[in-house]
């Protein structure tokens, strides 16, 4: 019997680099106004939120990422399950001057599992070069692009880590290919192991 819970979180763009840029191991201190930091029990009420509130907000960059990461069962059981609405509307409230030690005690990386876009969602353009001043659209043709130059491609994916994280199930939806998708995954994990792209 597993001793690990699963847990889940809902995160715009600004939050989702800010973890990205911790190697996928913490999340980012709360803002003044945020008492609480608040990881829900299940992945359909995260996607919930990803996808009808993230996705319509500027401040998320108009797109959801759901977060899946791990915790052992003994530390959690001191957070009390807090219902916010219907069944399946469970969550933890941490306090946000624990979520330091909360962050110590995740076992494995976080990892995006799903991922909505708004309308309007233009992909990462404050922390890029290669992808400057190019649409998310624009991002994947020149991807599509480098996947004829191995060694180029995987340059790019090591400057442009995040981006390629944030915006692949957007391409994926928007004119990757199958066989691309699967070359492109490919050469990623030559680049990164074990952080799943997809």
């Amino acid at each position: 019997m597993s001793t690990l819970q699963k847990l889940f979180r809902p995160v715009g763009l600004t939050e989702l680099e800010l973890i990205l840029d911790t190697n996928s191991t913490q999340f980012p201190p709360r803002l003044a106004w945020q008492p609480i930091f608040y990881p829900v029990l299940n992945e359909a009420y995260a996607a919930q939120i990803a996808d009808s509130w993230n996705t319509k907000d500027e401040f998320s960059g108009y797109c959801g990422f759901v977060t899946a990461f791990e915790l052992e069962k003994t530390y959690l059981s001191k957070f009390k399950v807090e219902n916010v609405g219907g069944a399946m509307h469970n969550e933890l409230w941490v306090p946000s001057e624990e979520l330091s030690t909360f962050n110590d005690n995740i076992v494995h990386p976080i990892q995006v599992i799903d991922a909505f876009y708004g309308e309007n969602y233009k992909g990462i353009l404050k922390n890029t070069q290669a992808f400057k001043n190019l649409t998310v659209q624009e991002q994947l043709e020149k991807v599509k692009a480098l996947l004829s130059d191995k060694t180029a491609l995987k340059s790019c994916m090591q400057t442009e880590c995040n981006a390629f994280l944030a915006n692949i199930r957007f391409w994926r939806d928007n004119g990757l290919v199958e066989s691309d998708l699967v070359n492109l995954c490919g050469v990623w994990g030559e680049v990164f192991g074990d952080l799943l792209l997809v």
